[in-house]
């Protein structure tokens, strides 16, 4: 019999999935700063022990929250190529899910803004990891524009994720459906120039 080394990865356990899913909550929806290991030890319903069994420190859970999301985006742009969708139905898709993002109820903007914003330090190990996700997603949309066959994808993509940006935060802090607007606004500007 042969052994592959995906047999031999054990699922995670049953707490270690609550205690992330506790934090994925806390964290976005409060802060993560305002959030301590208590609240989401209680919050999880495991025992300090279990917690400390897990994550050695709250910076380990945290950068496995910004690693749950960055890993949420990620799939979901596998499932759009599962999908076979072209590369033009793929950007509006993205656009249509960020404004679905928006005007959802418990909407406080962009996670990785948020996780970096409380994070000053750049070499932080947070802030290595936001930094991980933003340079994949610039470069994930970089190559969607170039299967489009825009002349310039670097720039369309950078104009892009700071639409998106402007959006997610205009989106909190203002008005949703401007926000989502404007941000489609944007996609079809750099659509056409393709």
């Amino acid at each position: 019999m042969v052994v592959t080394a995906r047999a031999t990865i054990r699922p995670p356990a049953p707490s270690k999935i609550k205690i992330l899913a506790t934090a994925d909550e806390l964290f976005y929806q409060e802060g993560i700063h305002t959030v301590g290991v208590d609240r989401i030890i209680a919050g999880a319903r495991v025992t300090k022990a279990t917690f400390y069994k897990h994550f050695r420190s709250k910076d380990l859970l945290i950068i496995a929250y910004v690693e749950g999301r960055d890993r949420q985006v990620r799939e979901w742009f596998a499932a759009q190529e599962a999908e076979g969708r072209n590369p033009r139905d793929i950007a509006r898709a993205l656009v249509d899910s960020i404004n679905e993002q928006a005007i959802r109820p418990g909407f406080r903007g962009d996670p990785f803004i948020n996780a970096a914003a409380q994070f000053a330090d750049e070499s932080h190990p947070v802030r290595v990891a936001v930094t991980a996700h933003r340079d994949w997603y610039a470069k994930r949309i970089e190559e969607l524009f170039r299967q489009i066959g825009h002349p310039h994808p670097g720039d369309a993509a950078d104009d892009l994720i700071l639409a998106r940006d402007g959006a997610l935060a205009g989106g909190y802090v203002g008005d949703p459906i401007a926000a989502g607007a404007a941000l489609h606004r944007s996609l079809d500007r750099i659509l056409a120039e393709a």
